[in-house]
């Protein structure tokens, strides 16, 4: 007879992936797993599409954490590269091998060393993001935006805003003139709303230890710090990177959860929550699914780990308090389309001393701030991975990513309407001739990212009505309402496995994932 408990897993991303995989690892002899995951494919946000040869990286996830547990995780699936990739040999390229670690001409499981270059495009120039102290800024911002720019930064640092908003906290960071220039309109653009009308939270979420203060220091440390000393994630310069994508590293992970005996359900999903009865602490004793022919069934479980979005485990869980339930209904999230774009060539030029196949600019994504299109960021996967790219010597393949809302006149554009309007934006900024243009396929993502306004401002109401459910543990950047980077969403999968391992209901430290400044530091063990 099987006296194991069964834990629920609801979302096969990140943080549900993880949640599984260390349970079954650690804990394999005392819980079955299931995983339910709405999608065919798993990896959330994190996965990798695939299109006629080429990959696209849904929002560009760079591997890089301060965590030990997440890069041991990492190297355990994916060791790092013990060989130079295609374009490593192709440019002669130096870079950091790992002993004994595997060739990614001769085998797919495998991470990649990757340098990281990340510009902003504004003024129909490049920019260095982070905003960097060097003459070139200063040159393409012309002498009077530089000296207000100054001044606004110094005027600034002796009068601080009381921070209301997400515009205080740039302003008070950066200085107005800066604010104007570099993140208000394209905050906008990000979130559908003024920064003025956003809680702060997300600033200092993203942007914990950034500030030009902090850039100047980097620029001047940089040549005297040790290649292995860490710095914010804001400013670090390489990064690692499955040689296919983020996705490979997530369907490795689903895989290694089979092998150990879990159980992945796809293309299933969460209906409603069954409770052992009518009060606000009792226990969920299984949830109800339905597969892609609308068959419905009920999964017993004593634990249940969620993943989805806060809206949708309310509309689904009885009992819940009114208050707490209308909140979390109406939480507010931005939808992401993206275009992937083959092309011949870019009319950019890489004016950098970095060397790339056929010279084209060295930019992992590119920031486009002007406010006179649509498209947010662009992302050049052949800089992420040459493996991305069916025929990387010879095109460019690219991911023009826009944020909208599910149901407006975006959303709602037929594709190819929507990629024939994407293209022109290119042309308009001088990134591309319409000529180049080979092909090209648009996606969609619902709530790939939780907004911080709305009710958002009621999230102690909706975590004291979850954390009433004593079996309930919610986790990554839908579960929590929280703009996590993949490995806090992967901590969070971390955390919820070890208390249900040590069977404790104590959600604090699990809440507090990317919102302690003790899981930021160096050489963390969590």
């Amino acid at each position: 007879m099987n006296d194991k408990k069964n834990v629920l897993v609801v979302g096969a991303g990140p943080a549900g992936l993880t949640a599984a995989y260390e349970l079954l690892k650690n804990a394999g002899d005392r819980f079955n797993v299931i995983l339910v995951e709405e999608h065919r494919q798993v990896g959330g946000l994190s996965k990798t599409l695939y299109y006629k040869g080429n990959r696209i990286d849904l929002g560009g996830h760079r591997f890089f954490s301060k965590s030990n547990a997440v890069n041991e995780l990492w190297e355990e699936l994916l060791p790092m590269q013990g060989a130079p990739s295609w374009d490593d040999r192709k440019l002669e390229r130096t870079i950091p091998l790992s002993p004994n670690g595997p060739d990614p001409e001769k085998t797919d499981a495998v991470m990649l060393y990757r340098n990281r270059v990340s510009r902003i495009y504004f003024l129909r120039k490049f920019f260095d993001y982070p905003i960097s102290i060097k003459w070139q800024t200063f040159a393409n911002m012309g002498l009077a935006r530089t000296i207000r720019s100054g001044i606004g930064y110094l005027a600034s640092s002796f009068h601080k805003r009381p921070v209301r908003s997400l515009e205080d906290f740039y302003i008070n960071r950066f200085g107005k003139p800066l604010y104007a220039m570099f993140f208000e309109g394209y905050t906008e653009k990000l979130w559908g709303v003024h920064p003025s009308h956003i809680a702060p939270d997300w600033g200092a979420q993203r942007v914990k230890e950034l500030s030009l203060m902090g850039a100047l220091l980097n620029a001047l440390t940089k040549p005297f710090r040790k290649k292995d000393v860490r710095v914010e994630t804001s400013l670090i310069e390489s990064f690692s990177y499955p040689k296919h994508g983020p996705g490979q590293l997530w369907e490795t992970m689903a895989e290694r959860i089979r092998e150990m005996g879990g159980i992945l359900f796809t293309e299933t999903r969460f209906v409603s929550a069954v409770r052992s009865g009518e009060s606000a602490d009792s226990p969920i004793t299984g949830i109800t699914v339905e597969d892609a022919d609308h068959n419905r069934r009920t999964l017993p479980c004593d634990y249940l780990i969620s993943s989805m979005p806060l809206s949708d485990l309310f509309a689904g869980t009885p009992g819940l308090p009114e208050k707490a339930r209308k909140a979390a209904l109406a939480l507010p999230y931005r939808d992401f389309m993206t275009v992937g774009l083959l092309v011949r060539r870019l009319e950019i030029q890489n004016t950098t001393s970095r060397k790339t196949i056929g010279n084209i600019v060295p930019d992992c994504w590119i920031y486009i701030q002007e406010n006179d299109v649509k498209i947010g960021r662009l992302q050049i996967f052949n800089n992420w991975s040459p493996y991305m790219v069916k025929d990387p010597e010879n095109t460019v393949w690219m991911g023009l990513e826009f944020f909208c809302r599910e149901g407006d006149s975006m959303w709602t554009m037929k594709d190819a309407d929507f990629i024939k309007m994407a293209i022109s934006e290119l042309v308009k900024l001088g990134i591309i001739r319409e000529d180049a243009v080979l092909d090209s396929i648009c996606a969609r993502e619902k709530k790939a990212y939780p907004a911080y306004f709305g009710t958002y401002d009621q999230m102690d109401d909706i975590r004291a009505a979850l954390d009433d459910i004593p079996n309930l543990y919610c986790i990554g950047r839908n579960g929590q309402h929280r703009y996590n980077n993949m490995d806090h969403s992967m901590l969070t999968g971390m955390e919820a496995a070890r208390l249900i391992s040590e069977g404790s209901n104590d959600r604090s430290h699990l809440w507090q994932i990317n919102a302690e400044e003790s899981y930021h530091e160096e050489g963390s063990s969590f």
